[in-house]
C-alpha cells in the first residue's frame, strides 16, 4: 500500500488511518486483537486512539483502547512497524477538560504505560480548557519532546482562535508547533472545517486527519429511516435525517452503484480526494467492513461525481 508523508512530520501514513475508539467499546479485547491483526495485514499501519477511549462504555474508566493496542503491539512485536497517535485533555470521568502542564505530563506517562512503549508517534490535544494559557500546554509538550516520550504534536478540538494563539505563542516563545490537525469533517459536516479551520491548516502547513469520516455511520447508508436508529450511535446520527442528508445518500447510492463499491467507500474516497486532507480516520468492527477501506483507496471519482457530492 502506498503511503504519504504526514505533513511536516517524519511520519508516513496509509491513505486511511484506523480509528481505535472501537477497541474496548463495541469490540471486546479478543475481538479487538483479531481485528488489529487484520488491519495490519492489509497495510493499515497508523492507528489513532485516545486516553479517554472508551470511558463512556459501562464498566470502563478510559484507557481501554490504549491497553488493548499496547498488548497487541507487545505480543506481536510490532511497535516499530506501526505509528500510534493518542490524545490528552479530555480528563475522562472527571469534571472539565485539563491541558495543564502537570496533567499532561502525568497523562503521557499513563498512556505510555498502557501502550507498553517508550514513545508516542503523535500526541494530540484532544479537548481544550481555555483557562489554561496555551504557553503552559506547549511547555508540557516541549518537555515530552525533549525527553523523547513523544515525537510530534497535533491539535483536535481547539477553537480557531486558540489554535492561532498557539502558533503565535510557539513563534514568540520558541515552543513546539502543532503539525497535525484532527477536525470533524465529512460529507455532512463541512462548514466548520472549510470556513474556520482549512485556512489555518493551509497557512501553517498542517497535515489534516479528519475524524467522524463516516458521520458515525450515517454515510455508510445503513440508516435509512427512523426505525434504523438503534444502539450507541443513535443520538449521533439522527440529526442527519433531513432533506439534505437523505438527498446526499441518494447521490451516493448512484455513484456507489456505478463503481460497484459501497457507500462507505464513496464517502471515504471523497475525503481522500480533498486537497486539504492528508488521511481520514475511519473505524470498523468487522473484517468485512475493511473492504470499504480497500475500495476507497482504489476509487477514482470523476470531477462530475465529486461536484455532485460536494
Amino acid at each position: 500500500m502506498d503511503k504519504k508523508k504526514l505533513g511536516r512530520t517524519k511520519l508516513q501514513t496509509p491513505p486511511i488511518v484506523f480509528g481505535g475508539n472501537v477497541f474496548g467499546w463495541t469490540l471486546d479485547e479478543k475481538e479487538s486483537l483479531k481485528l488489529l491483526d487484520k488491519i495490519y495485514e492489509r497495510g493499515f499501519t497508523f492507528i489513532d486512539t485516545a486516553d479517554s477511549y472508551s470511558h463512556w462504555a459501562p464498566g470502563n474508566s478510559g484507557g481501554e483502547s490504549e491497553t488493548i493496542i499496547g498488548k497487541w503491539m507487545k505480543d506481536r512485536g510490532l511497535r516499530d512497524k506501526v505509528s500510534i497517535a493518542t490524545k490528552v485533555g479530555s480528563n475522562p470521568g472527571k469534571e472539565g477538560r485539563d491541558v495543564s502542564k502537570k496533567y499532561i505530563l502525568k497523562a503521557a506517562e499513563d498512556s505510555l504505560r498502557r501502550l507498553q512503549t517508550d514513545y508516542i508517534d503523535l500526541y494530540f490535544t484532544h479537548w481544550d480548557n481555555e483557562a489554561t494559557p496555551v504557553e503552559e500546554t506547549l511547555e508540557a509538550y516541549q518537555q515530552l519532546l525533549k525527553e523523547g516520550k513523544i515525537r510530534n504534536i497535533g491539535a483536535s478540538n481547539l477553537s480557531p482562535a486558540r489554535l492561532r494563539e498557539s502558533f503565535k505563542a510557539a513563534e514568540h516563545n520558541d515552543l513546539p508547533q502543532y503539525k497535525v490537525l484532527q477536525p470533524e469533517y465529512n460529507l455532512v459536516e463541512r462548514e466548520n472545517f472549510e470556513y474556520n479551520y482549512r485556512p489555518i491548516a493551509e497557512e501553517y502547513d498542517l497535515a489534516v486527519m479528519p475524524y467522524f469520516s463516516l458521520a458515525s455511520g450515517f454515510l455508510t447508508g445503513k440508516y435509512r429511516k427512523e426505525e434504523d436508529l438503534q444502539g450507541d450511535r443513535k443520538e449521533m446520527v439522527k440529526k442527519y435525517f433531513n432533506e439534505k442528508g437523505l438527498n446526499l445518500l441518494k447521490q451516493m447510492d448512484e455513484i456507489a452503484k456505478n463503481h460497484q463499491v459501497s457507500n462507505a467507500a464513496v464517502a471515504l474516497a471523497w475525503l481522500i480526494h480533498q486537497p486539504a486532507v492528508t488521511a481520514p480516520i475511519a473505524s470498523a468492527t468487522k473484517e468485512s467492513h475493511l473492504k470499504a477501506f480497500d475500495q476507497a483507496i482504489g476509487l477514482e471519482l470523476t470531477p462530475e461525481e465529486l461536484e455532485r457530492l460536494s
